[in-house]
C-alpha cells in the first residue's frame, strides 16, 4: 500500500468544486492553520467554506455510523465537488440564534446551569423562608406530633411515595410490595388494589404511592402512627406524606402534609420532601415555579397597551381595545360611565382624575345605571361596572376563536412573575443557598462577576462539602472562563437566549467548543466577529488562537481586517458576486494577498483603496433635535441622549454597554407606539422632546424576510406584484383572459398543482436525509404548462424569478416600477441575489439589506427616522462603501439615520457619534463621549475613540 503524498497530510485538498457559484474551484486548505475566507457579498465564500467542505465533513461522518444512529441525525446531501482529500470531522459554528425557546437560557445552552443544579444539590443549606432558620432533619416524634395538631375525627392516608415522577412499568416493585403485605397503592393520583393495578407505559413519567396506613385521627393513636411512618420513611428514603380522604359530598380542598427525615424547618413546619438536582431546574416540574411554569414572566393586559395614546378622550377611541368594535354597548357604557362620574365624553383621558381612571379600568364596588338603547328599546341596567380590563380578560379566556384571541394579545405584555419576581424557581429552590445566596441571585450575576464568585466560594464551605463542590466548581469555572474570555463578560447566565445576537450565540458556542477540549476537528466558522467591539477582538482571536494549537483546522468565513490579518493563510473570492462570483482571486499569507493586484481585499488590506472621511460632516441644528430623557431600562443608568435630526449618527460601545437597549427597546419602540401606533412595550424613560419633527420610525433589523420557502426577494420587496401585472397586460394574456393572480404560484389557476408552487416534491428517506425531488411535471418551474407559455422578450414568468437582480435590470429597462426597484436592489449590494430566491437561504445581512431597499423604494418624506443595526454584518469593505452611499443619500434628503455599528469605516463616516459603557453589563449604560468622530477620538474615556484615532488621521 502506498503512503499518502505529503499534501494529503499537511493540507485538505478541494478539486472541482461546482456548488451554487463556485466555478469548479481548487484549493489546498493547510491542515492545523487558521485560513480565512474573504470576498465580496455573494462571491462564494459559504458555498466553499460551509455548503462545500463543511457539508462533506459532516456528511462523511455521519454516514460512519450505523443506520439506526443515521435516522436521528440530519445528513447533509453530497456536495457537488469532485473530490475532498484530508478532511477531519467538521463542526460548523454560524450566526443562528441558539434558541427561540423562552426556557433556554445562557446558562443551560452552555450547561453551567446543569453543574449549579447540582452543586447547590450537594453542597447547598436550606433556610426556611418563613423563619430564616437553618432547615434540619424531622424526626419521627415531630412527625406524629404535628399529625397530632389536626382536628379530631380528620381522616387521613398515610402514604409511601416510591416512585416520583420517573420513567418506567416497575412490574417489579408492585409485585414485591404485594408479597410484603401491601394491599393499596395510588398510581398517577388514583387509588388501585394492587392486584388490579394497571399496566405502566415504560415511557411515561409516573408516581407510585404506597397506602401504608389509613387512620382517623384521635387520642392513643400515636403508637401506631409512629411505627407507620417508620415503615413509611424505609420504603422511600426518608419521604412519607398524610393526605386527608374526603367524603363525597366535600368539595373543599383536602389536606396535604408531606414529611421528610432529612429537612424541615422545626418552627414554621416549613418542609422540603427533596433537595435533587431537578429541584433547581425550572424546566422540570419538580422545580418550576407553579405560578408561571418557569418561564419567569406572566402575561396580563396593560393599562398602557390599552389606552396608548392618553390625549384622546373616550368618545374619540381612547380605549384602543373597544375602539374597533361595531358594537354600540361599549360606547353606550362609557357614555353612563361619563354620565354617573360627572366628566363629559370628550374629556381626554390625561385630564379625568386618577380615580376615576381606575374605576374605569378595574371596575367599582358601587352598583352604577347603565343605559343601554337600540332600534326597539331602551332599558337600564343597575349594577356594580366590571371594568375594562375584567372584560378583556374573561373575552379573552372564554373565546375559542385563534383571531380574536390574537387580536386581544395586542394589549397584552409580559410582567415578571408575582411568584417567583422573575426568578423561575418554585421557593423550595430558592431556600436552598450557598454563602447566603441562592441559585438564581447568582444565574443573574454577569459572567465576570460570577467567574469571582464561584472562585472564591470553596473556602466559605466546610471541609467536607469542600471536598463534593470541588470538582463541581472546576467545571462551572472553566466553563465561565471560555465565555469571559470571548468576550461575552456582561452576559448573565439567567438572560434568555432569544435575545441574544447572531454574534452573541456564535461565541457561546465557540467557548463550548473550546471547553469540550477535542483536537483533529474541523471547525468552520461564519463571521465570529460580528457585534464585538475592537477592543474585545483581541480576545476573539486569542481564543481562535487556542482552539488552532489543540490541534484542530479553523476554517474562518470573515471580513474583520484584524482577523484577516492574524490568520495563517487566506482566500480571496470574487472578482464580483452571484455569476460574477465563484473563482479564487488570490490566496497565501495575508501579507501575499495584499500585494496581489487581482484581490479586491488586497487593495483594501494595503491602502490602495479606501473608504474616504466625509469633507464636510452636517452640522447640529439645535431647533432639530430629538430628545430622549431619564432611560432607565437594563443596564442604563437614568440616560438622557441628544438625537440630531437630519443627520446620520453611530451608536456605538463596548458589546452590552446598553446600544440596542437605548436605540431599539427605549427609543424605537417608544416613538412606534406614538407615531405609528404600536403596541411595542418600551423600556422605562421619562419623556421625548420634539417628536412632531418626525412622521415615521423605521426598524430595520436582521430578522428573516419569511420562514417559508415561498417568501423571495420579489415577493417581500413588492416587486412580484408589478411583474405579474406586467405579464398581465401581455398581448397573449389578454387574448387569454388571464390577470395577475394566473401569475402567483401561491393560489391555484396558474401554479402547478402536482407540487402547489414549490418546484419540488418532498420525500422522506427515514434514516437517510428527506430528499427534495424536482417536481416531473413542471420539471422545477412552479407554473402550469399554460401560463409558461406567455413569454416577455423569450422569458417565462418562472425565468424572470431565476434572473439575478444585474441580469433582470436590463430585460425591464421600459418597465419604470419594476426596474426602480431593481435598481435600489442593486444599489444596496445585492445584484447577485435571484428575485426568487428562497428566503430561507438568505443571510442575515441580505435580509436587512433588501428590508432597507423596500423602504428606499417607498416615497421619502424627509422626515423619517431610520434605525439600522449593525447593517455591515457580512459586508465586504467594498460593500460596505456602496451601502454608505446609498444611506448618506437618505440622510441628504433630510432624513435621519441612526446605525448601531462597531464597523470603524462606518462610524468615521458618521455625523455624530454617542458613545456608551464604559464596560458592558452593569459596567455599562452610561454616555462616555458624544459628538463628531473627531471629538470621540479625544475624549480619554472612549474605548472607540482610542480605536478610531489611527483611521482619522491617515
Amino acid at each position: 500500500m502506498k503512503n499518502k503524498s505529503p499534501t494529503a497530510l499537511t493540507h485538505i485538498k478541494v478539486r472541482g468544486a461546482k456548488v451554487h457559484n463556485l466555478h469548479n474551484i481548487d484549493v489546498d486548505i493547510p491542515r492545523n492553520k487558521m485560513t480565512v475566507i474573504t470576498g465580496l457579498s455573494g462571491s462564494g465564500k459559504s458555498s466553499l467554506a460551509f455548503d462545500t467542505i463543511y457539508a462533506e465533513g459532516q456528511r462523511r461522518y455521519v454516514e460512519s455510523l450505523s443506520a439506526y444512529a443515521r435516522q436521528f441525525l440530519e445528513l447533509m446531501g453530497k456536495p457537488d465537488v469532485e473530490s475532498i482529500e484530508g478532511l477531519s470531522p467538521a463542526i460548523s459554528i454560524e450566526q443562528k440564534t441558539t434558541s427561540r425557546n423562552p426556557r433556554s437560557t445562557v446558562g443551560t445552552i452552555t450547561e453551567i446551569h446543569d453543574y449549579m443544579r447540582l452543586l447547590w444539590a450537594r453542597a447547598g443549606t436550606p433556610f426556611s423562608p418563613i423563619t430564616g432558620l437553618p432547615i434540619e432533619a424531622q424526626t419521627v416524634s415531630q412527625m406524629v406530633d404535628r399529625v397530632m395538631e389536626l382536628s379530631e375525627g380528620t381522616r387521613l392516608m398515610l402514604l409511601s411515595p416510591i416512585v416520583r415522577s420517573r420513567k418506567g412499568e416497575y412490574r417489579k416493585e408492585l409485585a414485591e410490595l404485594q408479597r410484603k403485605g401491601f394491599t393499596r397503592v395510588k398510581i398517577d393520583g388514583k387509588l388501585y388494589d394492587i392486584s388490579e393495578a394497571p399496566e405502566l407505559n415504560r415511557k411515561l413519567k409516573h408516581t407510585i404511592e404506597v397506602v401504608v396506613d389509613r387512620i382517623i385521627v384521635k387520642q392513643g393513636i400515636e403508637n401506631r402512627l409512629a411505627d407507620s411512618f417508620e415503615i413509611a420513611l424505609s420504603l422511600s428514603d426518608g419521604l412519607a406524606q398524610v393526605e386527608e380522604v374526603l367524603r363525597k359530598d366535600e368539595k373543599r380542598k383536602s389536606i396535604h402534609l408531606s414529611f421528610s427525615s432529612r429537612y424541615s424547618c422545626p418552627e414554621s413546619g416549613f418542609t422540603l420532601e427533596e433537595i435533587e438536582p431537578r429541584l433547581f431546574s425550572f424546566n422540570a416540574p419538580q422545580g418550576a415555579c407553579p405560578v408561571c411554569d418557569g418561564i419567569g414572566t406572566e402575561s396580563f393586559f396593560d393599562p398602557d397597551l390599552i389606552i396608548p395614546n392618553p390625549a384622546l378622550s373616550l368618545g374619540k377611541g381612547a380605549i384602543s381595545a373597544w375602539k374597533n368594535t361595531s358594537l354600540p354597548y361599549y360606547q353606550q357604557t362609557l357614555a353612563s360611565l361619563a354620565e354617573h362620574f360627572h366628566f363629559k365624553i370628550n374629556t381626554p383621558w390625561e385630564k379625568i382624575p386618577g380615580k376615576i381612571q381606575h374605576a374605569i379600568l378595574h371596575g367599582t364596588d358601587e352598583k352604577i345605571p347603565i343605559h343601554y338603547h337600540d332600534e326597539k328599546k331602551s332599558y337600564t341596567v343597575t349594577q356594580p361596572f366590571e371594568g375594562v380590563i375584567k372584560n378583556l380578560d374573561k373575552r379573552y379566556h372564554s373565546t375559542d376563536s385563534h383571531i380574536i384571541r390574537e387580536d386581544l394579545n395586542r394589549f397584552r405584555a409580559d410582567y415578571p412573575c408575582h411568584a417567583c419576581h422573575g426568578a423561575r424557581l418554585k421557593p423550595e429552590a430558592l431556600c436552598v443557598k450557598i454563602n447566603n445566596k441562592n441559585i438564581a441571585e447568582i444565574a443573574d450575576y454577569p459572567i465576570h462577576q460570577a467567574l469571582k464568585w464561584f472562585s472564591s466560594v470553596e473556602e466559605t464551605l466546610s471541609p467536607q462539602k469542600a471536598e463534593i463542590a470541588h470538582r463541581i466548581l472546576r467545571e462551572i469555572i472553566d466553563r465561565l472562563k471560555f465565555l469571559n474570555d470571548v468576550g461575552l463578560d456582561y452576559l448573565t447566565l439567567s438572560r434568555c437566549s432569544a435575545t441574544l445576537s447572531g454574534g452573541e450565540s456564535q461565541r457561546i458556542r465557540l467557548a463550548s467548543q473550546i471547553g469540550s477540549g477535542l483536537t483533529g476537528v474541523l471547525y468552520v466558522l461564519d463571521e465570529p466577529s460580528i457585534g464585538l467591539h475592537q477592543r474585545d477582538n483581541e480576545r476573539l482571536l486569542g481564543t481562535l488562537d487556542r482552539l488552532k494549537n489543540l490541534g484542530n483546522t479553523l476554517i474562518v468565513v470573515e471580513h474583520d481586517e484584524d482577523t484577516i490579518k492574524a490568520s495563517d493563510y487566506l482566500i480571496d473570492m470574487g472578482p464580483g458576486a452571484g455569476i460574477m462570483g465563484g473563482h479564487v482571486v488570490a490566496m497565501g499569507t495575508p501579507k501575499e494577498v495584499e500585494k496581489n493586484p487581482d484581490s479586491l481585499t488586497g487593495d483594501y488590506l494595503s491602502g490602495r483603496k479606501f473608504i474616504a472621511i466625509p469633507k464636510k460632516r452636517r452640522k447640529m441644528n439645535k431647533k432639530q433635535i430629538l430628545t430622549l430623557c431619564n432611560a432607565t431600562g437594563n443596564n442604563l443608568k437614568n440616560v438622557t441622549v441628544d438625537f440630531p435630526l437630519g443627520t446620520f449618527i453611530a451608536v456605538t460601545g463596548v458589546s452590552g454597554g446598553g446600544k440596542s437597549t437605548l436605540i431599539i427597546d427605549t427609543l424605537y419602540k417608544a416613538l412606534s407606539r406614538q407615531l405609528m401606533g404600536s403596541n411595542a412595550v418600551p423600556s422605562p424613560y421619562k419623556s421625548i422632546k420634539n417628536i412632531p419633527l418626525l412622521d415615521k420610525i423605521i426598524d430595520i433589523d436582521q430578522s428573516p424576510i419569511g420562514r417559508t420557502p415561498r417568501s423571495n426577494p420579489a415577493t417581500y420587496t413588492d416587486l412580484f406584484t408589478p411583474i405579474r401585472e406586467w405579464f398581465a397586460e401581455l398581448p397573449e394574456s389578454r387574448a387569454r383572459g388571464y390577470k395577475p393572480g394566473r401569475f402567483s404560484f401561491n393560489v391555484k389557476g396558474g401554479r402547478c398543482e402536482a407540487c402547489q408552487g414549490d418546484g419540488v416534491i418532498k420525500i422522506e428517506m427515514h434514516f437517510l436525509p428527506d430528499m427534495f425531488v424536482t417536481c416531473d411535471t413542471c420539471k422545477g418551474a412552479r407554473y402550469n404548462r399554460e401560463t409558461l407559455e406567455i413569454k416577455f422578450k423569450g422569458h417565462s414568468i418562472a425565468d424572470i424569478l431565476n434572473l439575478s437582480v444585474d441580469e433582470a435590470i436590463p430585460l425591464f429597462s421600459s418597465a419604470p416600477r419594476i426596474y426602480d426597484r431593481l435598481n435600489i436592489l442593486k444599489q444596496v449590494g445585492l445584484g447577485y441575489i435571484h428575485l426568487g430566491q428562497q428566503a430561507t437561504t438568505l443571510s442575515g445581512g441580505e435580509a436587512q439589506r433588501i428590508k432597507l431597499s423596500k423602504e428606499l423604494a417607498r416615497r421619502a418624506t424627509g422626515r423619517t427616522l431610520y434605525i439600522l443595526d449593525e447593517p455591515t454584518t457580512g459586508l465586504h469593505t467594498e460593500d460596505v462603501r456602496k451601502l454608505l452611499e446609498v444611506l448618506h443619500t437618505l440622510v441628504d434628503q433630510g432624513n435621519t439615520i441612526i446605525v448601531i455599528e462597531h464597523n470603524l469605516e462606518v462610524i468615521k463616516t458618521a455625523d455624530w457619534v454617542i458613545d456608551l459603557g464604559p464596560e458592558g453589563g452593569s459596567g455599562g449604560g452610561e454616555i462616555v463621549a458624544t459628538g463628531t468622530p473627531e471629538q470621540i477620538a479625544k475624549s480619554p474615556n472612549s474605548y472607540t475613540g482610542v480605536f478610531l484615532k489611527p483611521l482619522l488621521n491617515q
